[in-house]
């Protein structure tokens, strides 16, 4: 098979947060809870026509402004022991082509935590997904690098999606990124898992943004746009007078290294949800038709070896219509403060 390459992560988390969510039996109902954020293995190899990449073990991926559950229960009822596995076929060394379950086009965070400058994933990376089932083609010509996938949009097992992404290099420290992807036609089914959001394998997503790479500083700031037609919205909120509903959002997600052990990162985010309760619109950001939301995320982080440790601070605030809500035990909270502390080791 020749030379494999073998990697793997094990790392745990501990969060505090105030206007812990209602209910009872998920670490998000309460104030504070501990577990396990990735315990994976990844085996690969990256030379050859033929190569592969296979990612298996347990994951937790927690967002802000949202509830959250086990490790346990995420893997089970998300993508499994096997997150990430695809088959690679490289003739050449500009162009591949890999079927199986791929990590998204879409948005600038990666999936799992250790991929990422912030433990918790952002407001704007819940209406993008995060792994999907297909086929997906790559080509990179000097500094252009162009993907293409066909594939299930948000791990619906239904075959209808199309996603792209360009990358245009433009030097050793500046370039910019356009990513778009939707449903070619209308998905009316459910997939059993929390990781299939009805409304958004219904619509259509766009990324527009920039990355500036320096010695010691990154900086990605990206603009996003979504589109859930009325049939949808029909189909998954129990209405009838459903309405086409979109999201606008803007963030800057910014590293810097201190030292070569020592960095803060920091992410700024905004986003809107288009309508109002009364005209039919949907849900798409989990605070409502008409809601404005921002956030506040700074993670300083030390990493020596094969060891990491960071701590991290993240606040929401929601402004929706009179009368609505979204955190707190009785629903209509419109601020959430966390604290949160990861470690571990990557080998």
């Amino acid at each position: 098979m020749g030379t494999l390459n073998v990697q793997g992560v094990a790392s745990g988390y501990a969060v505090w947060q105030d206007n812990k969510f209602a209910g009872s039996g998920n670490p998000g109902n309460k104030s504070a809870s501990a577990d396990i954020s990735n315990g994976q293995v990844i085996i690969q190899k990256n030379s050859g026509l033929v190569q592969f990449y296979l990612q298996a073990g347990a994951y937790n991926v927690m967002s802000l402004g949202s509830n959250f559950v086990s490790t346990g229960t995420f893997t089970q009822n998300t993508f499994g022991a096997l997150p990430v596995g695809y088959l690679e076929i490289a003739p050449t060394d500009n162009f591949n082509v890999q079927i199986g379950k791929l990590p998204t086009l879409i948005g600038a965070e990666y999936t799992f935590s250790y991929q990422n400058w912030n433990i918790e994933r952002g407001l704007l990376w819940g209406q993008e997904n995060a792994v999907n089932k297909g086929i997906q083609a790559n080509y990179t010509m000097g500094p252009v690098t162009a993907s293409v996938s066909w594939n299930d949009g948000f791990y619906s097992n239904r075959f209808n999606w199309v996603t792209g992404a360009l990358t245009w290099a433009i030097n050793k420290e500046n370039s910019v990124f356009f990513q778009a992807g939707g449903n070619m036609g209308h998905t009316n089914f459910a997939y059993s898992s929390i990781a299939t959001t009805p409304l958004q394998n219904n619509e259509s997503i766009y990324d527009l943004g920039y990355t500036y790479t320096g010695e010691n500083l990154l900086v990605t700031p990206y603009v996003q746009y979504t589109s859930v037609p009325a049939s949808a919205v029909n189909a998954y909120s129990g209405i009838t007078n459903g309405s086409n509903t979109s999201t606008i959002g803007a963030a800057v997600l910014a590293d810097y290294s201190l030292t070569n052990t020592m960095s803060v990162a920091g992410r700024v985010e905004y986003i809107a949800n288009s309508g109002n309760p009364n005209d039919g619109a949907a849900n798409l950001t989990g605070f409502g038709p008409g809601s404005h939301a921002w956030s506040v995320t700074v993670t300083p982080t030390y990493q020596e070896g094969g060891f990491f440790a960071r701590a991290e601070l993240s606040y929401v605030d929601a402004s929706m219509p009179t009368g609505f809500g979204w955190s707190g035990t009785s629903g209509v909270g419109g601020t959430q403060l966390r604290g949160m502390v990861e470690g571990g080791f990557m080998f």
